[in-house]
């Protein structure tokens, strides 16, 4: 266990989800229920509407979405990872809503084969056009060991910002009004604390991290803040963010088993292993270094989704992601391609532990957003 996530407060884990003191800010109430549960219960909940009521507001959406895009060749903008979520999206635009979508996918240089096999699966089974961006990759590798170097948990930062500020910036460029993404409720109701996984879209943050380990100058690199997208991009460009899984009832097994009979998809082990880089980072790097496992929060939103129950968590919580002989095989793979020996990459994992507080950031202000946005009703999980 490292120093950040040894904490003095004795362990704790909730008596509903398995969120547990790995979040040293968590809070829990005399029934032992955590804040995440809690703010389920009282503030998503409530709010989240998947039946006829929601059937109505997503479909008042599509049928503006059409209207604004007749005469142009595609009506709407999806990234595609390849992953569960956006895979799903892309299904129902398409066969349920009848869209015609544009999909965009970003080549960070750490698809995994069941990515690439998801991708070509959708765009052919389906007859849709795909715009895949390429990121240079000494510019993405300088980018990613400057991240290592800096010693901080959140080492997919990279590849999470050139995915949305891709996108984004794609759409504003393309007078593209309608984005549709896989965010939902269903499965990341309980959102990963930011010591675990800082805001990818801090530019602040990121550009400082670079200025100090990089190497070389990010002159193609996919680049947008958070104030840029959230912003600029919503009210000068009118780019607008749809979450369509938000409407409808979505379990997770059974999306994967209608993408895996309809069109050949091909599941991978746990959520955003679709990227070869996250399931090293998530599965290995993040709780063998920092004593965090994101596993936690994802299958605690499957608990309050009732898509797990809390015993079947606590057993799987229990088992590595990872076997030794994957680690040792990644471990390698990561190092080789990174320009590293496999002895470089482990003195990097056995150095001094950091957090996003020891660089430039933007978090005052972000916080100050997200709180704006709880009061507006536009954000409701626990974001801290």
């Amino acid at each position: 266990m490292s120093e950040i996530s040894a904490h003095a407060r004795p362990y704790q884990i909730c008596t509903n989800c398995i969120m547990d003191t790995s979040d040293s800010k968590i809070v829990f109430d005399e029934n032992g229920v955590c804040e995440y549960c809690n703010n389920y219960y009282s503030n998503i909940l409530p709010n989240w509407h998947t039946d006829e009521r929601g059937e109505r507001e997503i479909m008042a959406q599509i049928e503006k979405i059409k209207r604004d895009g007749e005469g142009k060749d595609h009506d709407c903008l999806i990234g595609l990872s390849g992953g569960v979520d956006s895979s799903y999206v892309v299904h129902h635009a398409k066969e349920k809503f009848g869209l015609r979508p544009l999909l965009y996918h970003v080549d960070a240089g750490w698809n995994s084969q069941q990515a690439v096999n998801n991708i070509e699966k959708l765009v052919d089974g389906l007859d849709l056009d795909l715009y895949t961006e390429v990121v240079n990759w000494p510019e993405m590798r300088d980018l990613q060991l400057a991240f290592f170097k800096a010693q901080v948990p959140h080492l997919d930062t990279p590849q999470d910002h050139a995915f949305f500020a891709g996108l984004y910036n794609f759409a504003a460029k393309n007078k593209v009004k309608y984005i549709l993404t896989g965010a939902n409720y269903s499965t990341e109701c309980v959102r990963e604390p930011l010591e675990w996984h800082y805001h990818a879209s801090d530019l602040r943050q990121l550009k400082d991290i670079h200025k100090r380990f990089g190497t070389r100058p990010l002159k193609t690199f996919p680049l947008a803040g958070i104030f840029k997208f959230k912003i600029y991009y919503r009210y000068v460009h009118g780019v607008q963010v749809v979450k369509p899984l938000n409407y409808m009832p979505y379990h997770k097994e059974q999306a994967i088993e209608e993408l895996v009979g309809i069109y050949g998809w091909q599941r991978y082990a746990h959520k955003h292993y679709e990227s070869r880089f996250t399931r090293f980072y998530e599965g290995y790097w993040l709780p063998s270094k920092f004593g965090y496992d994101k596993r936690r929060a994802h299958f605690s939103s499957l608990i309050l989704t009732e898509q797990m129950s809390r015993e079947e968590a606590l057993e799987k919580i229990a088992i590595p992601a990872y076997t030794p002989e994957q680690i040792a095989e990644d471990f390698e793979y990561i190092a080789t391609k990174l320009g590293l020996t496999v002895e470089e990459l482990q003195a990097l994992h056995d150095g001094p532990n950091k957090t996003h507080f020891d660089y430039k950031n933007n978090t005052a202000l972000i916080d100050l957003g997200t709180t704006v946005m709880r009061k507006l009703g536009l954000q409701r999980s626990v974001m801290r």
